[in-house]
């Protein structure tokens, strides 16, 4: 049966702000649409945003902004389960959390990216990180009854370990599209060897350690080039920073690029490198390998899910310049290593599709209609038991 679903982001996927969260959300909710289910989004405005629109299949409702949302929020979704009726309610906890299940009339599906928990102070001033990291803290008392999706082992790992019992968490992995991220024979990796970041530019998210391992390397590779896609409130600091370790000229920052552009870059870089100390999954990683370019990443939380080292990618630990700059330079020199990581890579990807993510959200969601909250697999202690009794 058709379910009739109230969605609720900080922003929307035409917010110039949005991310990755987003992406995920958007390709996740416009399927459910397509299939016949009735989605309202309830997301902050920005500027020059209408109040309410319909795109993708969904009515978007905005209200307050980027900075009062949490605030708004509640609210506004109060006043929209009086005026219409939902089957089911899902909040996407990527900022703060609007704690949902205080003032839900209809059973909800918390779904995470990740939280935030002390990369928070990497980002922000001290005040706002405390703000942020002490709104995340009541999570699992406020929601100790929410069903809870989440992209990654790592995030289930992480709600686990604050409390979140096991069998309330379903992982369901991302997908991406194949009709976009996939090799052209007709396109050829450049001449010189070449580098490539993909993402927003955010401190936490650590670009310049790309700099300052190409820095190490340079004079081993004349040739060497940086590109950094995306947009950010880093980008002076980073242009600063490439100025300053002498490989400004090395690297151009392409800014916002089109998805298509985006597909381009991807496809005549040798190596995409993620470095962020911290992520719910690792997109960039994925869509890398389908387009046939291996990954040099941090092992961290999200990255590590995405990629497998030495079959994918090339892991490192996390700000370890020395160690990425090391990584990096044995994938420049070791062409045998690099197709190795390019046919693992195109294999890895192919096994991530947007359709099989949102039919199992979809079952998910029919699920938490009917207000169960046991969505995982089995925890050991429920393993134990069914043993036992048996």
């Amino acid at each position: 049966m058709p379910l009739r679903i109230l969605a609720i982001n900080w922003q929307d996927l035409k917010n110039p702000l949005s991310g990755g969260a987003e992406v995920h959300l958007q390709e996740l909710l416009s399927r459910l649409a397509r299939w016949g289910h009735e989605v309202t989004l309830l997301c902050s405005g920005f500027p020059g945003a209408a109040d309410t629109e319909e795109y993708d299949g969904l009515r978007v409702i905005r209200r307050g902004s980027r900075h009062t949302f949490n605030w708004t929020a509640p609210r506004a979704a109060k006043r929209l389960m009086r005026e219409q009726t939902f089957d089911v309610a899902i909040e996407d906890i990527n900022k703060i959390p609007i704690y949902t299940p205080r003032f839900s009339t209809v059973p909800i599906l918390a779904v995470v990216p990740h939280l935030f928990a002390t990369t928070v102070f990497q980002e922000i001033n001290a005040l706002l990180a405390s703000y942020i990291y002490l709104m995340e803290q009541p999570v699992p008392r406020y929601y100790r009854h929410t069903p809870f999706l989440v992209i990654s082992e790592s995030t289930k790992q992480d709600l686990t370990s604050r409390g979140i019992p096991a069998n309330q968490v379903r992982v369901v992995h991302c997908g991406i599209d194949h009709q976009l991220y996939r090799t052209d024979p007709l396109q050829d990796k450049t001449t010189e060897p070449s580098v490539t970041y993909v993402g927003r530019l955010k401190k936490y998210k650590s670009v310049d350690h790309m700099f300052e391992a190409a820095a190490r390397i340079q004079d081993e590779f004349p040739g060497l080039t940086l590109t950094v896609v995306g947009s950010g409130d880093d980008d002076r600091r980073l242009r600063q920073r490439a100025v300053d370790l002498g490989v400004a000229n090395r690297v151009r920052f392409a800014g916002f690029v089109s998805a298509e552009r985006k597909v381009e870059i991807l496809r005549s870089s040798w190596v995409v490198v993620c470095p962020s100390l911290k992520e719910g999954w690792g997109l960039t990683n994925i869509e890398a390998n389908a387009c046939g370019t291996p990954v040099v990443c941090a092992d961290v939380p999200g990255l590590r899910d995405s990629a497998r080292d030495g079959k994918t990618a090339l892991l490192y630990p996390y700000g370890d310049i020395d160690a990425l700059a090391d990584r990096l330079r044995r994938m420049i020199s070791d062409n045998a290593l690099r197709e190795t990581l390019i046919a693992g890579g195109l294999e890895w990807a192919e096994g991530f599709h947007w359709d099989e993510a949102a039919r199992e959200t979809e079952s998910i969601l029919e699920r938490v209609a009917q207000d169960e909250t046991r969505i995982g697999s089995p925890s050991p202690v429920e393993l134990a038991e069914n043993d036992h009794a048996s």
